[in-house]
């Protein structure tokens, strides 16, 4: 069973996420009311997920993410925003979150969004990774295979460009017209040559490279 630690300023929304959760069959082990207390909190609990909150008291979200992956790589962080793309959204990615939730999901979504993270799979949806893409891609003119991509193959190159994009394996393979086991065998490859936890880090890279340009 999925284990989670849930990290909001409100009591109305952990009090809400914690009957969802359970409802569904989810061990919702612990809350926390700022961001020290949910650093405290991971280190004895060690949940698999923690669903954080980026404005809190005492310590904002995104630093109390950095901290709990610092000392807990295993755990698996969600965002939780108001806001579409909330401005720290990609500061969180980079500090390693598996993705970002709106505080107004569907109990459906939430409860499926928390199992797939506890699986080891990011959340990020095609068209929000679009919107990051167009927010953060770096400008035309650089290079789009930099030396940090030159392990890659070819063929890696381009399911990369495709998991950045927020396509699944599933997705990818009928794009390539490749079976979904060799899909994952490219990720799996990727993952291990670029030292990537996840799928939400494969797009922070590509971003950051330059991989993938707005439009593509």
């Amino acid at each position: 069973m999925t284990t989670v630690l849930i990290a909001d300023d409100q009591a109305l929304v952990r009090t809400g996420f914690t009957m969802i959760l359970k409802a569904a069959g989810i061990d919702v082990v612990g809350q926390a009311a700022d961001g020290l207390e949910a650093v405290q909190l991971a280190r004895t609990l060690r949940p698999d997920v923690i669903l954080m909150d980026i404005r809190m008291p005492r310590l904002d979200g995104l630093e109390a993410t950095r901290r709990v992956l610092a000392e807990l790589p295993a755990v698996r962080v969600i965002i939780l925003t108001t806001f579409d793309l909330d401005k720290y959204v990609y500061a969180a990615l980079e500090a390693g979150a598996s993705g970002f939730l709106l505080k107004d999901v569907s109990p459906e979504h939430l409860s499926a969004a928390v199992t797939l993270v506890g699986t080891g799979d990011a959340l990020l949806s095609p068209s929000i990774t679009r919107r990051l893409v167009e927010r953060y891609a770096r400008p035309e003119g650089e290079a789009a295979v930099p030396s940090d991509l030159s392990a890659l193959t070819p063929r890696e190159l381009e399911v990369l460009r495709h998991v950045a994009r927020g396509l699944s394996n599933a997705e990818i393979a009928e794009a390539l017209t490749l079976s979904e086991a060799t899909v994952k065998t490219h990720v799996a490859r990727i993952f291990a040559k670029l030292q990537l936890r996840d799928r939400a880090q494969a797009v922070v890279v590509a971003y950051e490279t330059a991989l993938i340009r707005p439009g593509d």
